[in-house]
């Protein structure tokens, strides 16, 4: 795979440290944000003089004072005002997780949200914001600072391999919001999106899947991916009257009535089986403060765990994030648990124009308007993902999965299976323009129109029929719906996924590392060794503490996956 990524101009290692790099590259007149911010300059000192003593004057002569405190006064004003607006015209270099002033209270108000969209329906009418004397930007009349920018190449240092951040050109929080779309972005050939719901149904329990997604059969399964324009598909929570009542993943009305509040753009993530600490987000504009919402899903156990242990936990909110406690879990496996919110917010969230999903372990260290701007209003397109740091192939994604004790062998290599008799190939630069084959999923930024909906919906289908690992089913969704209607993710690449985002340890292993750093060390003690899971053929080599964490009972009553046929995939 070196030899694709070479010829794809992608890296397929390292990504040397850029520090050195910043100062010199981007091209296109591109320049660093300065950290002016409200300092004075030139002539501006002398005006601020005049004032004072113009104001020593008063009670001496007050003829004509007032006029002169008025111009003292404009001149000040107009000065510091050329200074915000020299500021909030700047853009932003930002690399190794430093970002500069220019990210800082934003001067539009806050917004008056758009009415609440009907349900599963794509209007064609505008779906406008109103904004109070909101200021906005089209790409097609303004010059982008950042034109011109490209990522440097990686410097090379033998001492520090393995992935590595980038810096990536960003605009300033209120240049981003101007460059909003004042309307959604077209969806093709798809305009009407329907949930099946077998509310009072018997589900088809001879079929792969669980409850919660209805058991769709293969017959089923093959139909959803012939698109038109109105279409009714399985999209969880297939039970109850709405998603998160009554369906399994239930959720108390009063958080259902607070999130179907939420309009412009969500932030989420999630934590179950108590695997993650919570990570806080940083650098984060109060205008996104105010207009952003930021919800973490968590179960009983987790949110437990929360109460005892943070100091910032009030009233169901820990920092920036709100709390939604997840009762009545459909699987046993938190990790596909997860993959509800991650895959399914536009179900969760049926008002919302824009998400940004980033798993429990990742900080995010950058405004999330930056990230829309930059990874979607720029490229004109409406779902973004990065792609793996190494692997581009999803017969080497599987085998690694194997390789880690990911799952058990023998599932990954029956879906595995499935997909080759479907058509799934190796990776080569013949795919162009695909990039690669295999994401780097923690990451998920998106505009919430019907096609990216219908993406998500089968990609979440084919995690709860096979595997929970999304990354071996990803391409395959991906390329049925491209052979239909020609649209297909963005992927960018993994080193400016790591520019906004830090990756922490998990909970477990992060404690026992602490651990470790308390007591001394032993010479009897043995190396830890990682949990094996079942069907793994070996343990891999252990280099940090071991992790526990709960693993799905593939005998489980709640899912049904039928033994491989001989000779074929047949019927399922």
């Amino acid at each position: 795979m070196s030899g694709s990524a070479a010829g794809l101009g992608l890296r397929s290692g390292s990504y040397g440290s850029l520090a050195a790099a910043v100062g010199g590259s981007g091209g296109g007149g591109v320049r660093k944000a300065g950290g002016r911010g409200w300092a004075l300059r030139g002539g501006e000192k002398e005006r601020l003089q005049l004032l004072h003593r113009a104001l020593r004057l008063v009670g001496r002569r007050r003829a004509g004072v007032l006029l002169l405190l008025a111009v003292a006064s404009a001149a000040v004003f107009c000065s510091l005002f050329a200074v915000v607006k020299d500021d909030s015209s700047s853009i932003s270099i930002v690399n190794n997780f430093e970002v500069p002033n220019a990210i800082q209270k934003s001067v539009y108000p806050s917004t008056t949200r758009p009415l609440m969209m009907s349900g599963n329906q794509y209007s064609s009418v505008v779906n406008r914001i109103e904004l109070p004397n909101r200021l906005h930007l089209s790409y097609a009349n303004f010059t982008h600072p950042c034109e011109g920018f490209s990522v440097p190449p990686p410097l090379v240092d033998k001492k520090r391999t393995g992935p590595r951040p980038c810096p990536v050109c960003y605009v300033s929080v209120d240049q981003a919001f101007a460059l909003m779309p004042l309307q959604a972005s077209p969806s093709p050939v798809l305009k009407n999106l329907n949930y099946i719901s077998e509310d009072g149904t018997v589900s088809n329990l001879s079929s792969q899947g669980s409850a919660f997604g209805g058991h769709p059969s293969l017959e089923q399964r093959n139909k959803s991916f012939d698109i038109s324009v109105s279409m009714s598909v399985h999209c969880g929570f297939v039970k109850g009257k709405k998603a998160g009542q009554g369906t399994g993943f239930d959720i108390k009305d009063d958080d259902l009535l607070e999130m179907e509040q939420c309009r412009e753009l969500v932030v989420a993530s999630a934590i179950f089986g108590n695997y993650d600490m919570i990570q806080h987000p940083r650098n984060i504009s109060e205008f996104s403060k105010a207009n952003a919402c930021f919800y973490m899903f968590v179960d009983e156990e987790t949110e437990a765990y929360v109460k005892n242990s943070s100091s910032l936990y009030n009233n169901n909110k820990v920092g920036l994030w709100r709390l939604v406690v997840v009762r009545n879990l459909p699987y046993e496996d938190p990790r596909r648990t997860g993959k509800i919110p991650k895959l399914l917010l536009h179900r969760l969230f049926p008002n919302v124009r824009f998400s940004v999903w980033i798993d429990a372990k990742l900080e995010l260290v950058a405004d999330p308007y930056l990230l829309l701007e930059r990874f979607l209003w720029r490229k004109n397109t409406t779902f973004a993902i990065s792609r793996h740091y190494k692997r581009f192939d999803v017969f080497e994604e599987a085998e690694a999965n194997k390789a880690a004790g990911k799952y058990d062998n023998a599932s990954i290599d029956y879906q595995i299976e499935f997909y080759r008799n479907e058509g799934l190939s190796h990776y080569s630069p013949a795919k162009f323009p695909i990039t690669s084959d295999v994401p780097e999923g923690c990451v998920i930024i998106r505009e919430h129109i019907p096609i990216t909906n219908l993406f998500t919906c089968l990609w979440f289908n084919e995690v709860d029929r096979f595997t929970s690992r999304d990354q071996i089913s990803f391409s395959t969704v991906r390329d049925k719906i491209r052979a239909r209607v020609g649209w297909m993710p963005e992927m960018f690449l993994d080193c400016e996924r790591r520019n906004f985002v830090v990756q922490a340890y998990h909970r477990e292993l992060l404690e026992q590392m602490i651990a470790s750093t308390r007591r001394p060390p032993s010479t009897t003690d043995a190396p830890p060794s990682r949990k094996l899971r079942p069907g793994s053929r070996k343990a891999p080599p252990s280099k940090k503490p071991s992790m526990k964490r709960k693993k799905e009972k593939k005998s489980s009553s709640r899912r049904r996956v039928p033994k491989p046929v001989p000779g074929g995939m047949g019927a399922m």
